[in-house]
């Protein structure tokens, strides 16, 4: 007997509901949309400078914005990829599109990164002079850019794997541009020309961290691995310890996004009448939602006069 659960927050009978959330999607593509084309306009800027001036800095920035552009706009295909509804061969819809392209974000960055230290590394024995004061106006300038369109993007970036990846690039944009700036000032008035690949190196080595826990997250996501915030054994001991349950096998937790978790359960439980059966979905259903956030939970449920009769076989089961 299979009892399919949906807590009520997430039934499509509320339009407003759907109200508030279009307008957040829209907010969340306008915001990237308007990162996209600051990026294009600073990129162009910081090569042209970057080539001028011979600064390797301005350069590896440059790159970064470049990948960014690629990055925002699969951002922005997936956020609007992620809204459209579940067809017969897709049954969860395209919400793993998200964990797809912040994984795919994050390799890019993660390649972007590992060349800019290799670079670095090599003008740490071969530094070139720097016009520092040419550095500085082309610094600030693109750390303006990068600030404001971190600024919009960081909004969003709590919301999903997706929106954290597209200000995760930004945020380190924006961080190669301060550093930039500090390295510059330095360059100018003390001749330090070994601090460009310095900043650079620093700074790939912060946002390194970064990147290497969004790329795990995602993993674990695709791997369909409980959710890091839930604590499986204490999942376990609340079914256990409703009235009624006698044993419990087969219990999954996965998440298919960032925001939708998903359960299944067998429960062997007492006989019972069907009124009891019903109150105790009701309880699971929200227990399960209030206490660890699962919105989605599947139990079959076998009293033990059917269990013994139907001769389950539960071998493989957890």
């Amino acid at each position: 007997m299979n009892n399919h659960t949906h807590p009520e927050t997430h039934l499509h009978a509320k339009p407003h509901l759907h109200s508030e959330s279009g307008k957040s999607e829209t907010s969340e593509n306008k915001n990237i949309a308007f990162a996209i084309v600051l990026n294009i306009i600073i990129t162009v800027f910081e090569i042209t400078a970057g080539l001028f001036i011979g600064s390797l800095a301005l350069i590896s920035e440059a790159l970064h914005n470049f990948s960014d552009v690629g990055s925002l706009s699969l951002s922005w295909w997936g956020e609007k990829l992620k809204t459209k509804g579940n067809t017969m061969l897709k049954t969860y819809g395209y919400k793993r599109a998200e964990i797809l392209i912040a994984f795919f974000n994050s390799l890019v960055l993660l390649a972007v990164i590992i060349f800019i230290l290799i670079e670095a590394i090599q003008r740490l024995f071969h530094p070139s002079e720097i016009t520092g004061l040419s550095m500085i106006w082309t610094a600030v300038l693109a750390l303006a850019g990068n600030g404001i369109a971190t600024y919009f993007l960081e909004k969003d970036a709590h919301k999903n794997l997706n929106m954290k990846s597209a200000w995760l690039h930004s945020f380190q944009d924006a961080l190669f541009s301060l550093g930039i700036v500090v390295g510059a000032i330095l360059i100018y008035y003390f001749h330090w020309y070994i601090i460009d690949p310095i900043i650079s190196i620093v700074l790939s080595v912060y946002v390194f961290k970064e990147v290497y826990e969004l790329i795990i997250q995602a993993i674990n996501i695709l791997m369909e691995s409980v959710p890091e915030d839930i604590d499986f054994e204490k999942v376990k001991e609340t079914l256990l310890s409703m009235s009624g349950v006698k044993k419990l096998n087969d219990l999954h937790i996965w998440q298919t996004d960032s925001n939708t978790r998903f359960l299944s359960a067998h429960l062997e439980i007492e006989n019972m009448e069907n009124e009891k059966r019903t109150d105790l979905i009701v309880e699971v259903q929200k227990e399960m939602l209030e206490d660890f956030k699962i919105n989605h939970t599947t139990i079959q449920m076998v009293s033990v006069t059917e269990a013994e009769k139907l001769k389950l076989n539960c071998g493989h089961c957890n």
